[in-house]
């Protein structure tokens, strides 16, 4: 989570490369383009957890030589997206459900810390992009485009936290990020109905406008705590 990516979009800065041109930018960029695209598939699922990434097929598919796609797993390894094993290639990270509680847990406290020093630095001209953002959840949510509501909603919580200023806090989130959001689409779909998801930011953006900090950290606790409380359980049925 860098400080210039946050944006009023559905996209976020975990990953954006779909259908980008391999034959476009710099050699030297090209393990990092390649990167996103794999990152993209297993965000939406196209990559099950504990599936190997064919460096061969991969090839193939981007048009380029197995070199680059083994350089791209290599810093998908170090994001904690993919391991490798010996002599055996790269696989799709799997999660269990005790880590992605404990994920919850420790986003949780970041944002409450974040949103906290956020409050201190809020413009009004900050205000009108997090209210933008939240009018683009109750949009998604109407239209039932479900993938993009996930990217969004992350998208408002990305955009309070670098209102604090915290440059790491807001890489670490983003780390959180992916892993949350890969066990997210093992699940396949939302964990409520879109509407309330969406609703569920309003008590966080009038709290903010109150310049609240007691009201703002007991919405963000109901907002993030319900969706651990009904993600786990849904990934922990799935079968194994």
């Amino acid at each position: 989570m860098n400080m210039e990516r946050d944006g009023s979009e559905t996209g976020t800065a975990m990953g954006t490369g779909m259908g980008m041109d391999m034959d476009t930018g710099t050699e030297r960029d090209l393990p990092h383009r390649i990167a996103a695209q794999i990152s993209d598939g297993i965000l939406a699922g196209r990559h099950a957890p504990g599936e190997r990434l064919n460096e061969l097929q991969l090839s193939r598919e981007l048009g380029t030589s197995r070199a680059p796609v083994r350089e791209a797993a290599r810093l998908l390894e170090a994001q904690g997206l993919v391991i490798s094993h010996p002599r055996r290639g790269f696989f799709v990270r799997t999660l269990t459900a005790p880590q992605l509680y404990d994920m919850y847990d420790l986003r949780l406290a970041l944002e409450i810390h974040a949103a906290g020093q956020a409050l201190e630095r809020i413009g009004e001209a900050d205000m009108d992009r997090l209210r933008h953002q939240v009018g683009l959840l109750h949009g998604l949510a109407r239209s039932a485009r479900p993938a993009e509501q996930v990217a969004a909603d992350y998208a408002f919580h990305r955009m309070l936290a670098s209102l604090s200023g915290n440059g790491r806090l807001l890489k670490v989130l983003d780390d959180i990020a992916l892993d949350m959001r890969a066990g997210i689409a093992v699940i396949g779909r939302l964990y409520d109905d879109p509407a309330r998801i969406a609703r569920n930011h309003d008590p966080i953006l009038e709290a903010l406008e109150a310049r609240d900090p007691h009201r703002l950290a007991a919405a963000l606790r109901f907002h993030i705590g319900e969706a651990r409380d009904r993600v786990v359980p849904l990934f922990s049925s799935l079968p194994t």
